[in-house]
């Protein structure tokens, strides 16, 4: 597997389509106007190709963006549709990519703080939280701080209006994508893991594609062990058409 980082407007019609079709492989309610609508409101896109056959395996869009919050200017990164085929889930090629990538962009939005805002509608996707990052929030233990809180209603309103609830904390779309029955179903097993059980808890309505908001700031003194081995990865010759080496770091990630 390989992935690369490349600006919306550069995908070809080709690509285009082979994103729709893995969306709509695994999720209900894939409508082609809105996934076309979502992407055109992204500015990046990682995907994660096949690298024998190119055939897609997986991607994630992105928007980097600037705001203003309580006189501060700051940066954020929001995270759109992203899905990994159930055949890709050994590599750790897109989360690689994803955190690299990142720190590359920051660059170019470097006004103030660095914020994460990430809704999940997958417990899989949740769980690249705690993985890769020491703060995130909302999460089992530890109360979200009055600021942080504040904060995501904020990102929160700004971006998704009134489909997002401020006293649950998730945002409801009125064409949700659903998982698919063996990517929704959490099991047994995995409900052992804290963070998973507070996912299910936090946002019981993710069997119906609601999504669960999220924020951490990115910062490298805010890396996991983990997230610091992502981050400096290749990150002095990553550009993007470098696709980055993988490990075998389990990570499916959708959402």
């Amino acid at each position: 597997m390989h992935s690369r980082l490349l600006r919306t407007i550069d995908l070809s019609c080709q690509e285009k389509n082979a994103m729709f079709s893995l969306l709509g492989n695994h999720f209900k309610g894939v409508k082609r106007n809105v996934f076309e609508s979502d992407l055109s409101n992204k500015n990046w896109v990682i995907l994660l190709k096949d690298k024998n056959t190119k055939q897609l395996q997986g991607f994630s869009t992105l928007l980097m963006y600037k705001t203003q919050f309580q006189g501060e200017n700051i940066s954020v990164v929001y995270s759109g549709d992203t899905i990994v085929d159930p055949s890709a889930w050994s590599s750790s090629s897109l989360s690689r990519t994803w955190i690299s990538s990142v720190n590359k962009l920051r660059t170019e939005y470097s006004q103030g703080k660095l914020y994460w805002l990430l809704i999940s509608s997958g417990f899989r996707t949740y769980r690249f939280l705690p993985i890769f990052w020491k703060e995130f929030y909302p999460r089992y233990d530890i109360v979200t701080p009055n600021n942080i809180s504040v904060l995501t209603k904020f990102l929160a309103q700004e971006r998704f209006g009134e489909y997002y609830d401020e006293n649950t904390g998730v945002v409801r779309f009125p064409y949700p994508h659903v998982l698919e029955k063996e990517l929704l179903t959490i099991p047994p097993e995995r409900m052992e893991d804290r963070h998973i059980e507070f996912f299910a808890l936090q946002n019981p309505g993710y069997t119906k594609g609601e999504e669960l908001v999220c924020i951490t700031e990115i910062t490298e003194s805010n890396l996991t062990s983990a997230g610091k081995r992502m981050w400096f990865a290749n990150s002095s010759s990553l550009n993007k058409n470098t696709p980055l080496p993988i490990t075998n770091y389990q990570l499916p990630i959708t959402n």
